[in-house]
């Protein structure tokens, strides 16, 4: 019964070609439109808020939601964190999803990236140089890429497939990975193999050579693999 409340309000919103952010009939309307129970319409706007299908604002009504990847991001954050503790190799099955992801879509962009985004991406790799060069002349460390760097390069790369729900949906997996991976695992990093990797895809992609592209896509991604499977340091609290 509840779930067949849910679809029918989603069936309202499709039918009605509602946007984010549009007024959703009164609770009373709801209740004389589907011919049920205020409890009942209140327990299917709460799991429909839930999936951020609908947004309750209490005191001024309720709207049609972002319609977001929030919940998908909560529940892979949670599936790999309860998958970690069972003894499961949760998070690198989540980076495995997202390389086959990533793998799958790189030989679309080989030679087909604009100039603009080519220069952007030039820039983001320049400064993940810098970011590596910027404590190794202190202490004679390379210090490390910022996770904000890496992360705009991997969106900048696949922007101009013109697809926001692909966007969404490696944000998604980005999002899931990183916030479990921070919480779990210390994953030790070379900086300048980190920046050597960025800037091998990005010289592939330019060049048009799409064999090039998916190898340089493999190894990074594989870099990443190996590091995430590495032992522990001894001494060290993850």
């Amino acid at each position: 019964m509840a779930r067949d409340i849910q679809e029918r309000i989603k069936k309202l919103i499709i039918d009605q070609r509602l946007p984010s952010g549009a007024s959703l009939p009164t609770e009373p309307e709801l209740m004389e439109r589907l011919g049920v129970s205020r409890n009942s319409v209140r327990e299917a706007l709460k799991a429909l808020q839930a999936m951020g299908i609908v947004e309750i604002r209490h005191g001024f009504g309720t709207y049609v939601g972002p319609m977001s990847m929030a919940p998908m991001i909560e529940g892979l954050t949670f599936r790999t964190v309860a998958g970690h503790y069972r003894g499961e190799d949760s998070l690198l099955q989540l980076l495995e999803l997202r390389e086959a992801v990533e793998t799958g879509l790189i030989a679309r962009l080989a030679g087909r990236i604009p100039a603009a985004d080519l220069a952007e991406l030039d820039a983001i790799v320049d400064r993940m140089d810098t970011e590596t060069a910027a404590d190794e002349s202190h202490n004679g460390r390379p210090g490390a890429v910022r996770t904000e760097t890496d992360r705009a390069f991997h969106a900048t790369l696949y922007r101009c497939l013109g697809n926001p729900l692909l966007g969404e949906v490696l944000e998604a997996f980005w999002d899931a990975f990183h916030k479990v991976r921070t919480d779990l695992v210390d994953i030790p990093q070379d900086p300048k193999v980190t920046c050597r990797q960025h800037r091998e895809i990005l010289d592939a992609v330019r060049s048009g050579d799409v064999l090039r592209a998916e190898r340089a896509i493999r190894e990074h991604f594989g870099n990443i693999r190996t590091r995430l499977s590495a032992p522990v340091p001894t001494g060290s609290n993850r």
